[in-house]
């Protein structure tokens, strides 16, 4: 798929997924951008494709609301026309020990890394039969398309990206023959979350085998080229330096 003046909704608006629209404004699509409390953030990154001569939406919403992700798509299918790209990047990334974990730790994980992929996906999916094809990307972890827990005090975020694959595969196959490709990047060394010490940082360069942190854009040219392949469909992809062959 060519990105020109096509549409692209990115869930998870900050950080990483602000590097992602950029280079997808840069690549011609026009970009929604939905964030939770991060407003100053998305209007940033909305200026920025804007002064590309690209157009540009921030939607704010709770994704943990069902309502909320068929807002999103209709949000943006009212102000470009169509709906092209669907990158489902919103995310929870919170360390508990088991003992700890509650209902609600659990429902808020589901809710937003694997429901809310599906309720978006399902919310766009009759868009993008409209325009004859489209292109769905979803977001993993590396630990999950590893197939095993690697780190404990991580119980629900593993079981959500480990299901987030399942999702993507199970779509791909439900539909190829809408020309709507699906697949998911499961990133692993990217950014240092906030609060890593210099010694944590160092000890994760030491694992990976290409020695350092890879950086945003490394996320944006997957999606980027996600986007623009024509014949990859239920695939995950790892993004982590070789951290999963070490």
């Amino acid at each position: 798929m060519d990105p020109t003046d096509k549409a692209a909704l990115i869930t998870g608006g900050r950080r990483i997924g602000a590097v992602v629209a950029n280079e997808l404004a840069r690549k011609g699509a026009h970009v929604a951008l939905v964030y939770r409390t991060s407003r100053n953030e998305a209007d940033e990154t909305a200026n920025t494709i804007r002064a590309m001569g690209r157009r540009a939406l921030v939607v704010q919403a709770d994704l943990q609301q069902p309502e909320a992700c068929r807002q999103v798509v209709e949000a943006t299918v009212t102000e470009f026309g169509r709906l092209d790209i669907l990158v489902n990047m919103a995310s929870v990334y919170r360390e508990k020990p088991l003992d700890d974990l509650t209902l609600e730790d659990w429902d808020t994980q589901m809710a937003v890394d694997l429901r809310a992929a599906w309720l978006c996906s399902h919310a766009a999916i009759p868009h993008m039969r409209r325009g004859h094809g489209g292109r769905i990307v979803n977001f993993s972890d590396w630990v999950a398309r590893s197939g095993r827990p690697r780190y404990r005090g991580y119980l629900p975020y593993y079981v959500a990206k480990a299901s987030v694959i399942a999702l993507t595969e199970a779509l791909a196959l439900e539909l190829a023959s809408d020309q709507i490709l699906v697949n998911a990047i499961a990133p692993g060394p990217i950014v240092a979350p906030p609060g890593t010490s210099a010694a944590d940082a160092a000890a994760v360069e030491q694992a990976t085998p290409l020695g350092r942190w890879g950086g945003e854009i490394e996320i944006a040219k997957t999606v980027v080229a996600l986007v623009e392949s024509d014949f990859i469909t239920g695939e995950t992809i790892r993004v982590d330096g070789g951290r999963h062959v070490k």
